[in-house]
C-alpha cells in the first residue's frame, strides 16, 4: 500500500513538471508581447495551413490596426457584447462566472460561458477551443500572466486583432471592409454594434445572415449602450 502510495505521488509530480513546462513553452516574451507587431492567433495559423493543403478555402482576410486608429464606439460596442466587467477585472469576471453557473444551472445544461476578453484572447492565441478541464486551467493560469504583465489596452487590441468574424475573417478591419466595404476607422456607431453581435458565432450570426439571434444581440448591445 504504502508502495503504491509512493509510485501515486511520483507520478502527480511529474505531472505537475510536465504541465508546468507546457505552460512555460507556451508563455510568450512579455515585453515583446506588449509592444511588438499584433501576433497572429493560432486559428489564423490553422487557417493558413488548411489554404496550403485545401486550394478550395476562401482567402484569409487579416489586417492587423492599432488601437489609436479604431473609433472608441468600437471598442465600446465589443466590451459590452463580450465583457463589460472588462476593465474592472483581473482576467477572470468572478461575478460573470457566478451568473453563468446559476443561469446553466437553471436551464439544466450550459447555455453560455463567462469567458472575459483576456481569457478569449489567450485562447485564440494559444490554446484549441477543447472544454477540457486541463486545457481551461492552461488558459486561466496564462490569463493571469498576461494580466499581471500586459496593460488593458494593449490586451483589448490584440483581441480586436484576432478576433474571428466570419469564415477566414480575423479582426475588425478585415471584417469593416468585408461586411460593409470601408475601413473599420469609419465604421458607423450601428456598424460597429453589428460587428459586436457577430463575435459569439460569426459563421452563422453576421451582418449578411441577418438571423434573429443576430439581430436580438445588435438590438441589446444597442440598449446596453444607450442608442
Amino acid at each position: 500500500m504504502k508502495l503504491t502510495a509512493k509510485w501515486g505521488g511520483r507520478a502527480l509530480l511529474a505531472m505537475l513538471f510536465v504541465e508546468i513546462g507546457f505552460i512555460w513553452g507556451l508563455m510568450p516574451d512579455w515585453d515583446e508581447f506588449s509592444y511588438g507587431p499584433i501576433p497572429k492567433s493560432r486559428a489564423i495559423k490553422n487557417y493558413e495551413y488548411l489554404q496550403k493543403i485545401d486550394p478550395l478555402t476562401p482567402p484569409l482576410h487579416w489586417k492587423p490596426v492599432d488601437l489609436e486608429f479604431l473609433p472608441r464606439h468600437l471598442s465600446r460596442a465589443v466590451i459590452v457584447a463580450e465583457d463589460a466587467r472588462f476593465y474592472q477585472h483581473k482576467g477572470l469576471d468572478q461575478e460573470a462566472i457566478e451568473k453563468a453557473i446559476e443561469y446553466n444551472l437553471s436551464q439544466g445544461r450550459i447555455v453560455y460561458g463567462a469567458s472575459t476578453i483576456s481569457q478569449q484572447t489567450i485562447k485564440n492565441l494559444f490554446l484549441s477551443h477543447s472544454r477540457n478541464p486541463l486545457r481551461k486551467l492552461h488558459e486561466v493560469i496564462l490569463t493571469y500572466m498576461m494580466e499581471r504583465n500586459v496593460g488593458k489596452k494593449r490586451i483589448l487590441e490584440i483581441y480586436l486583432n484576432i478576433a474571428e468574424f466570419g469564415k477566414g475573417i480575423y479582426g475588425v478591419e478585415a471584417a469593416a471592409r468585408h461586411y460593409f466595404g470601408k475601413a473599420a476607422r469609419h465604421l458607423s456607431v450601428y456598424e460597429a454594434v453589428e460587428l459586436a453581435a457577430t463575435l459569439p458565432a460569426p459563421v452563422n450570426h453576421n451582418p449578411q445572415t441577418r438571423t434573429d439571434f443576430f439581430q436580438k444581440r445588435v438590438n441589446k448591445i444597442s440598449r446596453h449602450m444607450g442608442i
